[in-house]
Parts: structure tokens; sequence; C-alpha cells
């Protein structure tokens, strides 16, 4: 099983401890694009007009200075880095070690500055989002889209694709053939500022599963006991099955 999250725009960091190593992530393959993407966004935030060019507020002088020191600037853990509403509900610092290695295993964090990272790959904290075309490189998500077809199609394997992205990510990646089949997106109805959270509890839940589900419709009997769910087949060919949660 593949669970897909989103970034985080919030992001901690740390004042010691080893920087990064690019050898050291995972899915090696995208290293090319993660070397042009921080390289590029390392230029545009030294430049004056860096918040105009990367679609955020002039008040965050120090997380777009950060990206100047993505070489340098210490890099916890993944799990560490990613804060915010999805990332408290998820509360990835609390698991035990069983729920450790699913998480390790299966959560895949789809990201504009390095593609696509685990929970225990080794990052600095920066600020770029996917729907930014940036100088050098281009619209984010077409930088990645065909490396990362690559790279999520085989890590998928023949287990579920459990999508909680928000549509700016999808479009790096979009399962196709075979993985499309099998793909998820998890949707909350209504309260849309409970999104992040809901997405949050349903990863957090999956992790303490006995079984590892291995079709949609196992996927919501098992999500049943915490959430209410309804499950709807794709409409076309290549479009996702849709799973409504909403929590209990």
């Amino acid at each position: 099983m593949l669970v897909l999250l989103p970034p985080s725009e919030s992001k901690t960091g740390r004042l010691r401890g080893r920087s990064l190593d690019l050898d050291t992530l995972s899915f090696a393959a995208l290293r090319p694009q993660r070397e042009a993407a921080i390289a590029a966004v390392a230029a545009v935030s030294a430049r004056e007009d860096a918040h105009a060019v990367l679609g955020v507020s002039p008040n965050l002088v120090e997380e777009v200075a950060r990206n100047t020191r993505l070489t340098t600037a210490p890099a916890p853990p993944a799990a560490d880095v990613y804060s915010g509403v999805l990332y408290d509900a998820l509360d990835l610092g609390d698991l035990t070690p069983g729920q450790r290695r699913r998480a390790n295993r299966w959560i895949v964090v789809v990201s504009a500055l390095f593609g696509a990272v685990r929970p225990s790959d080794r990052i600095p904290p920066y600020r770029l989002s996917m729907a930014v075309n940036l100088p050098g490189v281009g619209p984010l998500a077409s930088h990645w889209r065909e490396a990362l077809d690559a790279e999520l199609t085989e890590a998928a394997g023949d287990g579920l694709v459990v999508d909680c992205r928000s549509s700016t990510y999808t479009a790096a990646w979009t399962p196709s053939g075979d993985v499309a089949r099998r793909w998820v997106q998890i949707r909350v109805p209504g309260a849309t500022h409970m999104a992040k959270h809901t997405r949050g509890l349903v990863t957090r839940h999956l992790l303490g599963v006995d079984r590892e589900p291995r079709t949609p419709a196992a996927l919501a009997r098992v999500l049943e006991p915490a959430f209410e769910v309804a499950l709807t087949a794709p409409t076309k060919a290549g479009a996702p099955w849709v799973l409504d949660a909403t929590a209990r």
C-alpha cells in the first residue's frame, strides 16, 4: 500500500544536526530533478522579488531565507519537519514500533522540492509549492511528472494507492494503467476546513490495522469503525475510486 500525503506549508527545523545528503534519500533516481530544484529555488530566494515568484507573503522573510541554506541547514527526518493540521492529527512522533515500520514503508510525501520522500528521510525545512513556476526549472508539477511516474508506480507495486493529496500535488503524479484501478482518493465531504485533519486521522488509523487492505472495498471496511464512509467507483477508465470519510 502507498499512502500519498501533501507536504505542509509550515515546517519545523532544528538548530543542530547533519545537513542534507541527497545520497541517503529514498527514490534515488530523482536526484537530477532534486539538484535542479534546489539550485533554482536557492537562486530565486536570494532575489528581491522572491516572495512574488514563490507566491508567499512578504512577511515570510525567514521562511524564504531558509531556501538559500538548503545544503547547509540541519536536516531532521521528514516526520519532524512537516507540521500543521494534517500532521498534528497523524502524530508521527507517537507511534508504536509496528506503526513506525508501516509509516516508513507506506507513507510517501509528495514534495515540490524533493519530489517524494518517506518519513525517515532527512530534509531541511523549505518554502516551495508545487503550484510555482520556478525560473530555471519551469512549472514544478511538470518538472516532477515523468520521474515520479516511474518511481511511484514501482513503489505502489500491486497494492492500493491511498491518495490524501490536494489537487495541486495530484498534478505531479496521476496513477495510470493497472495502478489507476487501485487508486483511491480520500475525500472529506462538507466542512473543507476539516479535510486536512480528517486525512491525517485516516492515515493514522491505517497505521494501526492488523492486515493491509488489498481492495478499495477492503479499505472502506477497515475505516468503518472510526469513520462514516461511502465508496464510489470510478466514473471512467483512469479515474480514481473516491472514498468519502467523516470522523465519527
